[in-house]
């Protein structure tokens, strides 16, 4: 009776009402807490195994033996120490990084913060480094009667010139990789095409295609792959397609990944998109030829001129010009 009676009391209820809303709260902001610890675990496990399918593709393209760990991701990754508390003690991310750093770093095939982080310290030390060497040689080495003003201003003016260096080192990475991947890129839709009508599907059709263009363009066959994982893992398939179109930089992947994305977003035919950027891309490859064809005359005029009609008159006029000058002619029969 006693068990009874505590049970119906009203203190015991309240309390035990009490009990299961702390119970509630508790569970409710634990519960948060272990989804967003879950989803950082995950999310660095998909980005540490899309580095390892980048690099385990790359190896195998280039015909090494692909990391059988994950400690080829992390030493490619990360940077040295130095660089590190150099970038953090200047800061020098609020002082060269803007919101176009990233997107110029993964153009040119440099992504992760270790690249950014080495980036920003080549923009320091490259500058000081030519300026004190430069400095140095003006001024001990080979001073050559200058007065000491005028070496330090050619040397703060070749540290000027250098710190541009990073930027044109980057410019030159970007170009020649953007050239790779346009030069493949009308092959690479050929081959999508085909995938797809054949009746894969978009993620099959990248990692089959990435497989075929490897020996033609690395990159593109890099990028495809990273695409390929991001497709797996992110909920949005038009954020792994805009992402390929901004890592490349280039107008026809974008035109070509808007595309893919309309078709996705309102389920029109993928293929038929595709047949009809793949014309586009052949059409373009066409014109390209043609205005390289028809840029030849105008860049051959110089070398013709400076070149080719100087040896041509020399091979024209020679013989005429011994025979009248030379031993017997006319000009020596008449000056005797």
């Amino acid at each position: 009776m006693n068990i009874v009676a505590l049970l119906s009391s009203r203190e015991f209820l309240i309390s035990v009402l009490a009990a299961i809303s702390a119970a509630a709260v508790v569970f409710t902001f634990g519960s948060s807490f272990l989804v967003k610890s879950e989803m950082k675990s995950r999310i660095k496990r998909v980005a540490l195994e899309r580095e390892k399918l980048r690099l385990d593709e790359m190896a195998r393209l280039r015909g090494a033996t692909p990391a059988a760990d994950g400690r080829g991701i992390r030493r490619n990754g990360e940077t040295k120490t130095y660089m590190k508390n150099v970038v953090e003690r200047f800061d020098l991310k609020k002082a060269f990084q803007d919101d176009a750093t990233l997107d110029k770093l993964a153009m040119a095939g440099f992504r992760g913060q270790g690249h950014l982080t080495t980036f920003l310290f080549m923009r320091l030390a490259t500058p000081l480094g030519i300026f004190v060497a430069l400095g140095c040689y003006l001024v001990f080495l080979s001073p050559g009667g200058r007065p000491l003003y005028l070496n330090i201003v050619y040397a703060i003016g070749g540290g000027l010139v250098g710190a541009y260096l990073p930027i044109l080192l980057l410019k030159n990475s970007t170009s020649k990789r953007q050239f790779s991947i346009k030069r493949a890129w009308p092959d690479c839709l050929d081959l999508m095409l085909l995938c797809v009508e054949a009746g894969m599907s978009m993620e099959h059709a990248l990692k089959r295609v990435a497989r075929e263009i490897g020996q033609q363009s690395p990159e593109l066959a890099e990028e495809l792959t990273l695409t390929t994982a991001e497709l797996a893992f992110l909920e949005d398939r038009g954020r792994a397609y805009d992402n390929l179109g901004r890592r490349t930089g280039l107008d026809g992947v974008r035109s070509v990944m808007t595309a893919l994305i309309q078709a996705d977003r309102y389920g029109t035919s993928v293929g038929q998109a595709l047949r009809v950027m793949a014309e586009e891309g052949r059409e373009g490859r066409m014109m390209d030829a043609e205005k390289k064809a028809a840029s030849l005359p105008p860049k051959l005029t110089v070398p013709l001129i400076l070149f080719f009609l100087p040896v041509l008159f020399i091979v024209i006029i020679a013989p005429a010009m011994i025979k009248v000058f030379g031993p017997g002619g006319a000009a020596s029969g008449g000056a005797g």
